[in-house]
């Protein structure tokens, strides 16, 4: 991109970037809002990870087929289509009936879950490959990019985490929701309005079967991805708010509401934590005056770091046995710890997807990535019911770190791209 134009991209990326805040901040109020409401008319924690089932599975063909969207409508249309597509589902979850069988509302709850994993699978393919084809690249520029974009995506989910628990505890369900829906709708209208020129309007010689990598970097990297991710959320997806609602409420309407507070600000911290990490991880690892061979040993080398945390959490809890303030305490900063460390690992490979990829076919390579990491989330949504009925949270823990070694086995077969076969199977 030349000098003369890069102002004009720079200011379409802001655009991008800020309705991508936008969207997660709803995002993370809505997974807040479903969790805890559900919770509370008494879904079992595999009833409650079903609810995200969709969600999660929606990404994985969402991603596969936004790829090939973005190559031949463009990436604004990717944008809109994904913010308009999360206004009509947060109207049809207001709409849900409570004189409806318990089965029916979970059928419900998670067709309408995944309509808004496609909204989000949408937004988020639009504003990453926009860092790819507008960064600047010297001196580390594409990392520092795509670190500012991905930490300060996370605060904001953080953010919307402590909202939506604080909705519910305020509002209600169904007018949290509508509040939402109509403040969506707001900035969906403004961007179409106010969406200046500057990204790609695709190609209209694009096939889907582009979609599939055939660079053994890129293969490589989702599949140290997808673990990496079903690590976090077999945790972090039914475990941790269910354990901590367990621990902090005593049934009555007043403990609840303590205790979706409390649950909704350890969310909110440890997610906006993730995301101030994200952000400074190039400048920790001093990125912009090391090559790609040596940012690939690091990815590596933090994954068995990540590792210790949830092992070691696992043996305390199944060592200490009832929960209780010191042992609660204690998995609070573990958790920290694991998502500053997650957050490394996360950032590494956020920037080592678009170094491996082309600008030719950016979009292609960051949707299937972004399929893996859905594959991962789904993976460990339906481990952390499944971990959390059979064995606790002290089971989910065990089961996260046996997924990152798996994603520790899938870093290390990265190579630098001038020996890693690019175009090979």
């Amino acid at each position: 991109m030349s000098a003369a134009a890069r102002p004009e991209g720079l200011t379409a990326y802001i655009t991008v970037t800020a309705a991508y805040w936008a969207f997660m901040l709803t995002d993370g109020a809505l997974r807040m809002l479903v969790l805890l409401h559900f919770h509370t008319l008494g879904f079992s924690p595999v009833q409650l990870a079903y609810l995200f089932l969709l969600y999660e599975l929606a990404g994985i063909v969402t991603n596969l087929s936004a790829g090939w969207i973005a190559a031949r409508f463009g990436l604004t249309s990717t944008l809109y289509a994904g913010l308009g597509i999360q206004v009509l589902a947060l109207l049809a979850l207001a709409a849900l009936d409570p004189g409806w069988s318990l089965w029916a509302s979970v059928i419900y709850v998670m067709a309408v879950q995944g309509a808004s994993g496609v909204a989000k699978d949408l937004s988020k393919m639009s504003a990453k490959s926009a860092v790819k084809l507008l960064a600047p690249s010297g001196e580390g520029g594409l990392f520092r990019w795509v670190a500012l974009l991905t930490g300060s995506k996370n605060a904001v989910k953080g953010a919307g985490f402590l909202l939506g628990a604080v909705l519910l505890a305020v509002l209600g369900f169904v007018p949290a929701i509508l509040a939402m829906a109509a403040v969506l709708a707001l900035i969906l209208l403004a961007v179409l309005l106010k969406m200046p020129a500057g990204l790609p309007q695709g190609r209209k010689g694009a096939k889907f079967r582009e979609v599939f990598s055939k660079d053994r970097n890129i293969n490589r990297l989702s599949a140290a991805r997808l673990f990496l991710f079903g690590a976090r959320d077999v945790w972090f997806v039914v475990g941790i708010p269910i354990y901590f609602y367990a621990v902090l409420s005593d049934g009555s309407e007043e403990g609840n509401r303590a205790a979706f507070f409390m649950i909704g600000t350890f969310m909110a911290v440890w997610t906006i934590l993730y995301g101030a990490v994200q952000a400074a991880a190039p400048r920790m690892l001093g990125a912009a005056k090391r090559p790609e061979a040596e940012l690939i040993r690091e990815a590596r080398r933090w994954a068995g770091f990540l590792f210790v945390v949830p092992a070691a959490l696992a043996v305390l809890i199944w060592s200490v046995g009832a929960p209780g303030a010191g042992l609660t305490a204690a998995i609070v900063i573990g958790l920290l710890v694991f998502g500053a460390i997650f957050a490394v690992n996360s950032s590494l490979h956020s920037y080592l997807i678009l170094a491996f990829s082309t600008s030719g076919r950016v979009t292609m390579d960051v949707g299937f990535y972004y399929m893996a990491n859905a594959s991962g989330r789904l993976l460990g949504t339906l481990l952390s019911g499944l971990s959390y009925q059979l064995g606790g949270l002290a089971l989910c823990l065990a089961t996260a770190a046996a997924l990152i070694a798996l994603s520790w086995v899938g870093a290390g077969r990265l190579q630098p791209a001038c020996s890693a076969g690019h175009g090979g199977t």
